[in-house]
């Protein structure tokens, strides 16, 4: 037996050895030729160059040079950032690549105290510093045939997945020298921040990020509080939260959107944004309401500026209190919106993973509109209207729970308004006659206007994180506010090329499975929490005034000798009082309860359950192979 086991054991040794030579060259071999090849099993496909990128690279007219700074000698004892230096590498090769020779890639290691570490000091990129004095270079600098420059001073790996994004705009903008105009009509400080022109004029300015990306990405013009006419040039107004316009203002854009003009509108009922100072009245703050009603009823949109949406299904959950155990509450006019309220049909939101809004309002189409009204973003059906003056009385998340009864309707929050229509001054501008000669009564073909009723979408706090990195500013978002923005304002100039790329990486993932328990358990035991917290207050009122020798009622005198009646009272209360507190226990469990069933359940297949499976198939496998060799030693 033993000499027949050996020459076995040998050839089993031999297949061994021999497979760990295939394995090693096989790996050799792939490094080398597949250094390009990947798979990507990301949700987003964060690893795959999108059709945007790939239309960008392709309509290129002119050569762009783009110089990538990487000092690899300073950071070869930093492995992340060494890791990540090749991940940007490979992707900028994969750029020049698909570009046929119109992306000049070049390579630059700016080492210590050289022309090149000057070079990239010159250009604006920033160093990190290392533990030997020596600065880490790591950036971009992009260049065209007419000397236009852009760069990204650091890569900051916090990006990496808006990696593509960055790669594919620094193109862009390279690529469109000639940059879209975007007028800015608004009583919100987005150019100078919450400070407004005060802190703009002490040099402290800083701009709320959505206009910093939109002053980047696109020419940007703020009209005048006293305008009364649309500049030529314009490619796409932008009114955000405007002031109380006056009849030429109105008139001025509507003829310009009569004309062919594209429009991008943000109306709210009640703009929380616009308390942040910087604004057009004299104590620094914008108008709480806007509307541009005459306008609307002419593009056929009814709005009312008095009502805002609640809605119990998308509510934030906010901080509200100091107890740790229950420090958080759904606050439903604060809406948190997923990929199921958006229209997958409009490449403005088609990509869209999620938006933070504020006290946002509803739109709705007038009966007898020549327009065609495309609802683009909406709330769930349990949602329903409140009355804006309700959120002022009545601010506290489980009083505006209780305030909304749920309709069954789902309000439209942005739309877009398309087709024909007509001027909103029948008889021309009020005053001026003369106006009237040039007046245009009708567009000669489809508007082109997108609305959303609310204009907190611009607040950094609903949709960005920033870092100070190096001394820059680092953003990074967490939901989809900016993409909406920029989305919207580039199709309306007609470019979709980077639409796509915005929301790829949006890096908030939700638990939606836990935030529909949380909703449904809170609409469940709301009410009882509510009536047991009164009867505990209540109850200890009560209990004090008797302790203090009154009565219930307060009729006996405080200090009085107490009866033996109103000591049987007090145990009554405090008897009362525990079971109360008791209830009152149980109930705030049952709030959590499916919850934790869930994150136990999820802790026993992460624990458990995946090496229970492992085991069990690593026991029947032993069970086979025992069989098996008992069936060979039989024959």
């Amino acid at each position: 037996m033993a000499m027949k086991s050996f020459p076995r054991r040998t050839y089993g040794i031999a297949v061994l050895v021999l497979a760990a030579i295939i394995f090693v060259a096989l790996n050799i071999a792939t490094d080398t030729a597949l250094t390009d090849q990947r798979i990507d099993l990301t949700q987003n496909s964060l690893y795959t160059l999108s059709d945007g990128t790939k239309h960008t690279i392709a309509n290129l007219k002119e050569p762009i040079t783009l110089r990538f700074f990487y000092a690899k000698h300073v950071a070869a004892d930093y492995a992340q950032i060494q890791t990540y230096a090749k991940r940007v590498r490979d992707l900028l090769q994969q750029y020049a690549d698909l570009s046929g020779g119109k992306i000049i890639l070049q390579e630059i290691d700016p080492e210590p105290f050289t022309a090149a570490e000057d070079q990239a000091s010159s250009y604006g990129l920033t160093g990190a510093p290392t533990d030997s004095g020596d600065m880490v270079y790591f950036g971009l600098v992009g260049s065209n045939t007419i000397d236009g420059k852009e760069v990204i001073p650091f890569f900051n790996q916090d990006r990496e997945a808006y990696l593509e994004y960055d790669l594919t705009s620094l193109i862009y903008r390279l690529s469109t020298p000639q940059k879209p105009k975007i007028g800015i009509i608004t009583s919100l400080p987005l150019d100078t921040g919450a400070g407004g022109m005060e802190a703009a004029l002490r040099g402290q300015a800083r701009p709320y990020e959505i206009y910093e990306e939109l002053h980047q990405a696109y020419d940007t013009e703020m009209l005048k509080p006293d305008f009364k006419s649309i500049p030529a040039g314009i490619d796409v107004l932008m009114i955000a939260h405007p002031p109380n316009l006056s009849d030429a203002q109105n008139y001025a854009i509507d003829q310009y959107v009569l004309k062919g003009g594209h429009a991008l509108v943000f109306v709210d009922p009640q703009a929380e944004l616009a308390a942040a100072g910087g604004g057009l009245d004299p104590r620094g703050n914008g108008p709480p309401s806007s509307n541009l009603g005459r306008l609307f009823h002419a593009w056929g949109i009814a709005f009312n500026p008095n009502k805002i949406i609640g809605d119990k299904e998308l509510a934030q959950r906010v901080q509200v209190s100091a107890d740790p155990r229950n420090p958080v509450a759904a606050y439903p006019v604060w809406l948190h919106l997923g990929k199921a309220d958006f229209d997958t049909g409009d490449q403005i939101t088609a990509n869209l993973d999620t938006i933070n809004l504020a006290s946002a309002g509803a739109l709705k189409p007038l009966k007898d509109a020549t327009t065609k009204f495309t609802p683009l973003v909406m709330s769930s059906k349990q949602a329903s209207l409140l009355d804006s003056a309700q959120l002022r009385l009545h601010p506290q998340p489980q009083e505006l729970m209780a305030e909304i009864k749920p309709t069954g309707t789902r309000y439209t929050i942005a739309a877009r308004i398309t087709g024909p229509a007509k001027t909103a001054y029948p008889k021309g501008l009020p005053g001026d006659s003369a106006a009237a000669k040039n007046q245009i009564k009708q567009s000669a073909g489809p508007i082109n206007v997108v609305v959303m009723a609310d204009a907190d979408i611009f607040d950094d706090r609903f949709w960005v994180r920033e870092q100070n990195i190096f001394g820059k500013r680092v953003p990074t978002p967490f939901a989809d506010n900016a993409a909406f923005v920029l989305n919207a304002v580039e199709n309306l100039t007609g470019s979709n090329d980077l639409i796509s790329l915005r929301t790829r990486a949006t890096n908030d993932r939700p638990f939606t499975v836990v935030r529909a328990l949380q909703a449904e358990a809170q609409a469940k035991f709301q009410q009882e929490d509510d009536v047991l917290k009164q009867r505990l207050a209540d109850t200890q009122t009560r209990l004090q005034a008797l302790e203090q020798g009154g009565s219930a009622n307060g009729a006996e005198p405080k200090n009085a000798e107490l009866t033996p009646e109103q000591k049987s009272e007090i145990e009554k209360f405090k008897r009362e009082l525990v079971e109360t507190r008791t209830a009152l226990r149980n109930v705030q469990h049952n709030l959590r309860k499916e919850v934790d069933q869930l994150g136990t359940f999820l802790a026993f297949i992460n624990i458990a359950l995946v090496p229970l499976l492992v085991a069990g198939f690593a026991l029947l496998l032993a069970i086979l192979r025992r069989r098996r060799r008992a069936r060979a030693l039989n024959l």
